[in-house]
């Protein structure tokens, strides 16, 4: 059958954000099925899914057209309707208005003279163009933007029903039309000008026959041949199939922020669908019909020719013209240009002086390891001439590859010092010539670059990923891992079988990444250096809030539904009705919500916004504005429209660039040092920081590890406590253990009974021992798979590595199995060894962990967990100011008390806006100065910090700006209410969130004595808020007097937010005159460059305060409020001052909030965490805290379990519920924050201890049946076992869906099968995920669970209802 001749050249895929309803892969499997050769994708606003479009019609042997759909807008005459809009705009909620609905122009990259490279460049630039000349998120061309890159004739322009031709045709004024075609026609060749035919066979209303009736496009088909133009004809298309056509009508309400109503959507019907050659031949039959013009038949085969024949112009060749394969970085004189005028920072890629490499900054930032011997020649000459390089190592060599070899050369003696060279002169030169052949030379100068660029600006800088595998990168600082001393391959980061690019992980610390990528971007300019971006989709909690505010649903009602689902893909939420219990149990299963939740699965992956990788930095040669369109971020960094993903397969170097908070904790904790102690601390050191620290491996072995990198999970913590942390290889292994691979080949098993000796390591042939050996016989590392298959099979590294990343899918492990068993058979092997190895190989699979990525993890993991060890205290204020790990700050705090570190309450006089160390002293006791200690003697195993205290920072205080935190630490100190008031110019709320959460009690003495009695005649914070008001009503009392004297505009703020939004506006408005007419601001120094000072000037982030260079003291009139005025008020007790630090604060610093439980606990029985290590293994008990993390771990069962840890006090207790329990007791876990639990304690080591948990309660339910009825009450409800939890009934819970609760009700889930009631905890028919390895994985696992976020449990322990304390 011959193929469909039919070409649709306007198609909008799922990258029209919020406007089309398929994914580009759909598009083009529709057009294959319907044997179409080629197919056109013209996004709105963007090419933002061209890349995977093009990949997806490569694979399906289809052509593909691309252009873009973009807005533009005219000048217009004084009092003429604006082209295009409509009369009436729709208001949204906000007050805003949203989608003006612009007139529109189709654009397509032309392949005809000037190639199709040049005309997708000229896409790419008028894109960039329009993005980057208006409103940031609101793209709006004018014929002046595009006409640059549409007189060259790189550019099919088509105007169709939506754009200004589409108005005057309705209304049959030819002369307008005609007037706005020869507008374009002063612009774009005759050729290139097309009139866009669409039909969608609406129905005319009311006499008027608009756009998407046959009768319009037949009077745009006149029109063009009045003008002398060509048409094509179109279907506007929005979705794949029919049946999608909702999905588009729920877009285009999420879009315009408005409930689904005919007014508000674009389709009348749902023809805007791929339809056939045959389908479309039958529109143009009609169209050329109604136009009147001879033979209709003849004159639609001319239509459908002149649109294949522009198609044909059009198509492109996704490698050539796209460059899909190729590769570009950037110029080496680009990188000898910047770094040679840098001045002597040793880090310039372009330097090939090995003296001047190996010097100067370089060896002051990264210490030298100590050598292991002596070479007796000099570390120079004397290798060089023994064996100087042959003639196959010179040939073809780069200036670039010259420069490379001699920065590396260079740094020997820094990284090696003397010790021998033979092994590592070998790696260096077979590492270099890998890298001459492959031609990346470059890319690894560039990385080098950007890190000695950091590394200059005073910010800690690690590499992660396979990376830290290649002594290139170790000799030129951009890891600190030695490849050599752990076993590290080349091969698993870079080789000739690899075809992606090598892909090197910089990790900085978060609080400075902006920093790093404006370093950057000024190096190398916007042109060169973009960062890149990411698409947000549709996942099932941001598709049902758009839904549901689609229908109109009330919003709490959706807020609830929203948060009853863990974070799954939205294609699956009826399927988790069905499975999970808690959902079946909260009523969302019923009826009336059935079309929501299918609508929410329609949109499941479809684009919902484009954001800021949160890391990728792209940096390429001068072609690169040629490759991808640029666009500003929120934060106004230049923004390619392309993600991950499509920047390497365009061949585009992708620097991860990681903000890693963990790095920020550190390097505050080395900041404090410095200031407290005055001790200069470079974690770098080896000679101060070694890696053989008895107290560091103690302490993780005590799973004492809060806080620190990588191993502060429940899993992890009950690992080290298990195995016992004895090297730094250990922790290497440690990172890796803990992964799906060596959990599926049961692995850790038998690595803790031979670590232990409990059994002798097991090898399975003796030629395996020398790789296992580290690692006691057990598979753990990518690297010993790679080793273990180049070893049986006899080939390189390379090829290994290429079979071992073949196990990855089902195919490539049946043709691996292939390859391997003969070539082991043949050297010599057994068949039941190489059977045995095999199975080790297949459940290990693609699953396990890289060890040059476990190394290179290591190495923040052991210096965070040496910080803690020896400075406690101010590691723990790094931690709480930075917030790197995955627990609230509130547990971090308790275990700052665990170390016996004081904890230092709010202090305007003393509180920084970071968490700050104090020294203290033996003789310093708890309150005032000292929150919730009764002694500050650190636990057993933890480290002593009683030397330091951690004062509480005011950036905690909820609501405070970073401004009115300038302010206060700027005028300090003050010795009144009234003082701080006048000169710290802090708004009211916030002063008096400062007064509850005691900020001035040092200043006024409040609770300086402990008495029984209170003394009268003393203020308290009662009195302090009342001080507040009155200094209030007197400051607003002279505002209005300055009024009317004239006076009170010396004392008004420079400019009001909505002034300073509104001159924003318009400095990026789309009109060039109101441009023109607003103020000169100080712009980039880059400003007349382009794309990196347009992407700044469309910044809509919030701007850093004004320095606070000099503080006005208040001059007293003695017209105030009296200063220190005693009500007789009480102050404030203690369970009222934990209630205000948690909704102010969101810490209980005072007194830990599982207190006010304490005797209910003790009636109970409950055992704290403190005392779990005295309890039998096995025994039958009862725990109870706060909620701080809820886990779905993957585990080899492929059920879904959950790890929940609370915090009682005394340290965590963590509990595992598995499914038998699941069904009763999920909602409550999920969704609650004070919890008791029952469970069975394991023992998981020498001092590791969890919870098989069988049931879980609400402490504040508990507490109040207590109240009201005594224990016994509440031992017969916990006694009642939930068998099914059967007897709930619909009028009994009425589920999430019609509840005010932020959390579903539990009730009897409705089971199909009565049998399976009361099996698996309620739990439907599971679906399990297999890998090709065999490894099962719950759709539930690994993804983040129901409910909020644990770390905002805080300022939600005392609310009853929104937006009130209870």
């Amino acid at each position: 059958m011959s193929p469909d001749g039919f070409v649709h050249l306007h198609v909008a895929s799922g990258y029209s954000l919020q406007y089309g309803a398929s994914h580009p892969h759909t598009l083009v499997e529709r057009a294959a099925e319907q044997e179409m050769d080629t197919l056109a994708l013209t996004d709105r606003d963007g090419t933002y899914g061209a890349v995977k479009f093009a990949k997806a019609c490569l694979a399906a042997g289809i052509r593909p057209v691309l252009g873009v759909d973009l807005a533009y807008e005219l000048p217009t005459e004084p009092g003429a309707r604006p082209a295009g809009r409509d009369a009436q705009r729709s208001p949204v909620r906000g007050g805003a208005f949203r989608d003006e609905r612009l007139p529109r122009v189709t654009l397509l990259a032309n392949a005809g003279a000037g190639g199709g490279a040049a005309g997708w460049a000229a896409i790419c630039r008028l894109i960039s163009a329009t993005h980057l000349a208006g409103e940031r998120g609101r793209p709006v061309a004018s014929l002046d933007l595009l006409a640059p890159s549409l007189s060259g004739g790189e550019v099919v322009v088509l105007l169709g029903p939506a754009s200004e031709l589409g108005d005057p045709v309705t209304r049959r004024r030819d002369d307008l039309a005609l007037a706005a075609l020869a507008r374009w026609r002063e612009l774009v060749p005759a050729e290139n000008l097309l009139v866009e035919l669409v039909s969608h066979r609406l129905r005319g209303t009311d006499g008027s026959w608009g756009p998407g009736t046959s009768v319009h496009a037949a009077r745009m088909a006149g029109l063009a041949r009045q003008a002398g133009l060509g048409a094509v004809l179109s279907n506007a298309v929005r979705y794949a199939d029919r049946l999608d056509a909702p999905t588009v009508d729920v877009l285009d309400a999420a879009r315009r922020l408005v409930a689904l109503d005919r007014r508000h959507v674009d389709r009348a019907n749902a023809e805007g669908f791929l339809k056939s050659g045959k389908q479309m031949h039958e529109i143009a039959e009609e169209i050329c019909r109604l136009s009147g013009v001879g033979d209709s038949e003849r004159e639609a085969v001319r239509l459908l020719a002149h649109t294949r024949a522009v198609a044909d112009r059009c198509a492109l060749d996704p490698r050539g013209d796209l460059g899909l394969g190729e590769i570009h970085f950037p110029e080496f004189e680009v990188i000898v240009d910047e770094t040679g005028g840098g001045g002597d920072d040793g880090g310039g890629g372009g330097r090939v002086d090995s003296a001047e490499v190996g010097a100067g900054r370089r060896q002051r930032a990264w210490p030298r390891r100590p050598p292991t011997a002596r070479d007796p020649e000099p570390a120079s000459s004397g290798r060089r001439a023994a064996q100087a390089p042959g003639p196959d190592l010179r040939r073809g060599r780069t200036a670039a590859d010259g420069a490379l070899r001699a920065r590396c050369e260079g740094a020997l003696a820094w990284r090696y010092g003397g010790a021998p060279r033979q092994v590592i002169w070998k790696r260096l030169d077979d590492e270099l010539e890998m890298i001459r052949r492959l031609g990346y030379a470059s890319y690894f100068l560039t990385v080098a670059d950007v890190t000695d660029l950091i590394k200059q600006m005073g910010i800690r800088c690690a590499a992660r990923g396979s990376g830290a595998g290649s002594l290139v990168n170790y000799l030129l600082g951009v890891s600190g891992v030695d490849p050599i001393r752990h076993g590290l391959l080349m091969e698993r980061f870079l080789s000739p079988r690899r075809q992606a690019l090598p892909d090197i992980d910089v990790d900085v610390e978060s609080a400075r990444r902006t920093e790093v990528y404006e370093a950057i971007l000024d190096r190398y300019g916007g042109e060169r250096c973009v960062a890149v971006s990411m698409m947000d989709t549709y996942r099932v909690r941001h598709a049902v809030r758009d839904v549901g505010a689609a229908l109109g649903m009330p919003p709490g009602e959706i807020d609830a539904i929203a948060k009853a689902f863990p974070h799954i893909r939205a294609r699956d939420a009826r399927m988790a009705l069905r499975e999970l219990p808690e959902l079946r149990a909260s009523g969302l299963g019923e009826d009336r919500l059935d079309l929501m939740f299918r609508l929410v699965e329609r949109l499941d992956g479809l684009p919902r916004h484009i954001a800021l990788h949160p890391c990728g930095v792209l940096l390429s040669d001068a072609t690169l504005l040629d490759r991808t369109p640029i666009e500003a971020s929120y934060s106004g960094f230049p923004m390619s429209q392309f993600d991950k993903d499509d920047v390497e397969d365009l061949g585009l170097l992708k620097l991860d660039v990681l903000g890693i908070r963990m790095q920020s904790s550190m390097a505050h904790a080395v900041a404090e040092i410095a200031r407290v102690d005055g001790v200069e601390l470079d974690l770098d050191d080896e000679a101060q920081v070694p890696f053989d620290d008895e107290p560091t491996f103690t302490m993780i072995s005590s799973s004492k590890t809060l806080g620190v990198f990588q191993i502060e999970s429940p899993g992890q913590r009950e690992l080290v406590g298990k195995s016992g942390i004895e090297s730094f290889t250990d922790i290497v292994t440690d990172i890796s253990l803990f992964r799906p691979g060596p959990v599926k080949s049961d692995m850790v098993t038998p690595y803790l009974d031979a670590k232990q000796g409990w059994k002798p390591p097991a090898y399975l042939h003796d030629t395996l021992r020398p790789i296992l050996e580290q690692t006691h016989g057990v598979v753990v590392f990518h690297e010993q798979v790679i080793e273990m298959i180049a070893l049986f099979a006899g080939v390189d590294y390379a090829e290994a590595d290429e079979k071992r990343r073949a196990l990855g899918d089902v195919e490539g492990m049946a043709e691996t199995r292939r390859w391997f068993f003969p070539r082991a058979l043949g050297r010599g092997y057994p068949l039941e060894v190489v059977e045995r190895l095999w199975k080790v190989l297949e459940a290990f699979a693609s699953f396990g962990f890289c060890k040059a990525h476990a190394a290179a993890f290591a190495l923040p993991t052991y210096q965070s967990a040496w910080l803690k060890a020896h400075w406690p205290a101010h590691f723990l204020a790094g931690v709480l100011t930075h917030d790197p790990g995955m627990y609230p700050k509130r547990l971090i705090l308790d275990d700052a008390r665990q170390c016996g570190i004081a904890v230092l309450g709010l202090d305007v006089n003393a509180s920084a806006r970071t968490y700050t160390v104090e020294p203290m002293t033996s003789l310093d006791e708890p309150p005032p100065v000292v929150l919730g200690h009764s002694s500050r003697t650190p636990g057993d195993g933890w480290p002593d910090g009683r030397a330091y205290g951690i004062r509480l920072a005011l950036a905690e205080v909820k609501g405070i700006s970073e401004a009115e935190v300038e302010r206060i630490v700027a005028a300090r100190p003050y010795h009144s209410l009234t003082d701080f008031w006048h000169r710290a110019h802090v708004s009211r709320p916030i002063v008096e969130r400062l007064v509850l959460a005691g900020g001035f009690d040092s200043i006024y003495r409040i609770g300086a004595v402990a008495l029984d009695v209170r003394r009268r005649g003393r203020v308290t914070r009662r009195d302090l808020l009342l001080q507040v008001a009155d200094l209030d009503r007197h400051a607003r009392a002279l505002d209005r007097a300055g009024r009317g004297r004239g006076l009170a505009a010396g004392r008004r703020t420079p400019a009001t937010a909505a002034a300073r939004a509104d001159q924003a506006a318009a400095r990026n408005s789309a009109d060039p005159l109101t441009r023109e007419q607003t103020p000169a601001l100080e712009r980039h120094p880059l400003a007349d460059a382009g794309v990196w000072a347009k992407a700044a000037a469309q910044s809509r982030a919030t701007p850093p305060p004004r320095p606070v260079t000099s503080v006005q003291l208040a001059l007293d009139l003695g017209d105030e409020p009296t200063e220190g005025e005693v009500s007789g008020l009480p102050e404030l007790d203690a369970q009222e001052k934990m209630k205000a630090e948690l909704e102010i604060l969101g810490l209980d610093a005072s007194r830990h909030v599982v207190d006010s439980y304490a005797e209910l606990l003790e009636a109970l029985g409950v055992t704290r965490s403190r005392d779990l290590l005295r309890r039998r293994s096995k025994a039958e008990l009862l725990v109870a805290g706060v909620k701080v993390a809820t886990q779905t771990p993957p585990i080899r069962s492929g059920r879904r379990v959950i790890f929940l840890t609370l915090d009682d006090a005394t340290g965590p207790v963590d509990a595992t519920f598995f499914e038998d329990v699941q069904g009763p007791y999920a909602a409550t876990v999920f969704h609650s924050w004070l919890l008791v639990v029952r469970g069975e304690l394991r023992r998981t080591g020498r001092r590791g201890v969890s919870v098989r948990a069988t049931g879980a309660w609400e402490l504040p339910a508990l507490h109040a049946l207590w109240e009201r009825e005594g224990i016994e009450a509440v031992r017969e409800f916990m006694a009642v076992v939930p068998e099914g939890f059967a007897g709930a009934g619909e009028e009994a819970v009425a589920g999430a869906a019609e509840s005010r609760s932020s959390r579903p009700v539990v009730a009897a889930p409705d089971l199909p099968d009565p049998a399976a009631k009361g099996v698996a905890g309620g739990m439907g028919r599971r679906r399990v995920l297999v890998h090709s390895s065999g490894f099962a994985l719950s759709p539930y696992a690994d993804v983040k669970p129901a409910g909020e976020p644990a770390k905002e449990v805080a300022r939600k322990l005392w609310h009853r209802s929104p937006g009130s304390p209870g």
